[in-house]
């Protein structure tokens, strides 16, 4: 199973030494480069700018997809995890952002 990340998840499961959890529970996990740019920002904590850096197999980085506007209320990167998630048929997000959570509920992920 696919799922798209929002930056908090990542960061916090980086932070506690728990992000392999995600390849364990689906097959990839896709970011769009909003997100990872997030990651890198230089307020990132320096473990979480190297992994991004060097990301693992299982982690795809996809190019933003276009947004239809109706999303901008929310921050960059929940926008563009909530896009494309919509645009690769991912069943799934990982987002902590409450507004984020109910814009992605409202279009039918989980």
């Amino acid at each position: 199973m696919i799922v798209v990340g929002d930056t908090g998840p990542l960061n916090y499961l980086l932070l506690i030494g728990h992000v392999d959890i995600l390849h364990s529970l689906f097959s990839r996990v896709v970011i769009p480069r909003a997100v990872a740019a997030e990651l890198a920002s230089a307020r990132a904590p320096d473990l979480v700018r190297k992994w991004v850096g060097n990301p693992p197999a299982w982690l795809n980085i996809h190019d933003n997809p276009v947004e239809d506007g109706t999303l901008s209320t929310l921050d960059y990167g929940e926008r563009s995890a909530i896009a494309l998630a919509l645009l690769i048929n991912a069943p799934q997000i990982l987002m902590d952002d409450m507004d984020g959570r109910i814009e992605a509920e409202r279009r039918n992920l989980r």
